[in-house]
């Protein structure tokens, strides 16, 4: 027999970052403590070249290698850029925060590239072998950053509860790809797509289950309720920069995890997977919304918020219709902005000593720093969905998709729960803006954040008042 190999071309970007990664991880070993910032520059080179191999290798059309494992899409170039973007952000506002507290180390910025590789791969996977490879991969990531801070007991027992509850939807995951398995005989997603749609009702039951089990695993990763436990206690352990890292990237891998097997894979069982995604929905906006008003702790409040977030995000994807991926693809874009901005401006009140981790510490932030208050204050109007800002055509256009399939009760509690989650966002405001300061030093900051933190901020409103391109953008890539 003889042996074709596979095209390489496609995988320049994953092969550039793996290259890169391991690199970076010899030539910090000899680097002394005063010269980390070379470990630092490195990363963000890093991430420049794979968006510039990216642009250049720009599959205008789909390109499918590794022997059907692999799939190189214009969806997957886009949220991959965003990918970059988001990452090199993270990395830029948490370089002072790790510094200040002695964890300016190399392990933070490896372990960060060796994350968005496995993003690339759950993007980019056309099997049910490499989105699990590709999860499995960031998993790992994750675990070891979280506990990356080995001196707080806070951070090692998030780390711990992450890992554990991580295993266990890893393994329910495993258990409906093996289902999905032996109901069809493949792992290739289109070979599953094809054969769920020509499989008898008897086999049709087995792959139900297999399905079952598939959104527990992705519910879980996506941190969607009843699956959420993990989250507000792995967003409060964890170093803020680390926070910061998971609430903002990861969620653009698992948008396309959910694309790829949901929609591509498992198409044909859309009125299954509908109903199941719609209990995870309301579930994930009522309670995200009501329990996020009791918060004192910014960063709690902020994973109760991603939790209802994620249930406007599942909202498009179960309208099962090219209007709807192109909504919660977008959604999720304007999330990952909203994140990125949101968690940088508490890293930016953090300084050594000092965890701005309460609703409180942002007293009287105008009278200290009012482009900071203004920047923060666009950031929860737009996570708050207030007219004019991207937050609320984020919704708005989700919210229009579900209408369109006759979901109008759906529609009706997501501007309700959408209204009374304003309430947590707009405390925050109210105490940049009318308490008094508990600190009357001014807050500084280094020029390149300051223009990456207003370049976020401002967008947010560019975006708002122009969303057109952005959207466009989003349905090209889902239609090409």
């Amino acid at each position: 027999m003889n042996f074709v190999a596979p095209d390489f071309m496609p995988l320049l970007p994953e092969l550039f970052v793996l290259t890169l990664a391991c690199f970076i991880l010899v030539v910090d070993v000899f680097l002394e403590e005063r010269q980390r910032h070379i470990t630092y520059g490195l990363a963000q080179l890093t991430l420049l070249g794979a968006a510039l191999l990216t642009l250049a290798t720009y599959a205008h059309a789909p390109v499918t290698t590794m022997f059907g494992h692999y799939v190189r899409d214009a969806m997957g170039d886009v949220l991959k850029l965003c990918i970059y973007l988001a990452t090199a952000a993270v990395f830029l506002y948490s370089r002072d925060y790790l510094r200040q507290r002695d964890l300016f180390k190399g392990e933070y910025y490896v372990l960060g590239l060796f994350g968005v590789l496995g993003m690339m791969v759950m993007v980019s996977a056309h099997s049910l072998l490499t989105v699990y490879l590709g999860l499995e991969l960031l998993s790992l990531s994750l675990y070891a950053l979280v506990a990356f801070n080995r001196d707080s007991p806070t951070a090692s027992e998030a780390a711990m509860k992450y890992f554990v509850l991580g295993s266990i939807a890893s393994g329910m995951l495993l258990y409906g790809i093996s289902m999905i398995y032996g109901a069809t005989g493949s792992v290739d997603l289109q070979i599953i797509a094809d054969a769920v749609i020509a499989a008898p009702g008897t086999e049709n039951l087995v792959l139900v289950f297999g399905l079952v089990f598939l959104v527990v695993g992705l519910a879980f990763k996506l941190g969607a309720v009843p699956f959420h436990m993990w989250v507000p206690d792995v967003y409060q352990g964890a170093p803020t920069s680390v926070t910061l890292y998971i609430a903002s990237a990861p969620k653009l891998a698992a948008f396309a995890l959910l694309m790829r097997v949901l929609v591509e894979g498992l198409g044909a069982l859309q009125a299954d997977w509908q109903q199941m995604l719609i209990i995870l929905v309301v579930l994930s906006i009522v309670l995200g919304n009501l329990v996020a008003i009791v918060q004192t702790n910014i960063k709690r409040m902020l994973a109760y918020s991603t939790i209802s977030h994620v249930g406007f995000l599942l909202m498009g994807i179960l309208a099962g219709t090219p209007e709807g991926y192109a909504a919660a693809m977008f959604y999720t874009i304007v999330y990952v902005l909203m994140a990125v901005g949101a968690f940088g401006v508490v890293i930016v009140l953090s300084r050594s000593g000092f965890e701005a981790e309460n609703i409180d510490d942002f007293k009287g932030l105008n009278d200290r720093n009012p482009w900071l208050a203004f920047l923060m204050m666009v950031i929860m109007m737009s996570m708050a969905g207030v007219p004019f800002l991207v937050g609320f055509y984020a919704k708005w256009v989700v919210l229009q998709a579900i209408v369109n399939i006759g979901l109008v009760w759906l529609a009706i509690l997501g501007v309700v729960f959408s209204v009374i989650g304003a309430f947590y966002y707009l405390r925050v405001v109210r105490c940049m803006y009318f308490d008094r300061p508990e600190q009357s030093e001014p807050i500084q900051m280094k020029l390149d954040t300051e223009i990456a933190i207003s370049a976020n901020g401002l967008l947010l409103v560019a975006l708002g008042l122009y969303p057109t391109a952005l959207m466009t953008w989003c349905a090209l890539a889902l239609s090409g």
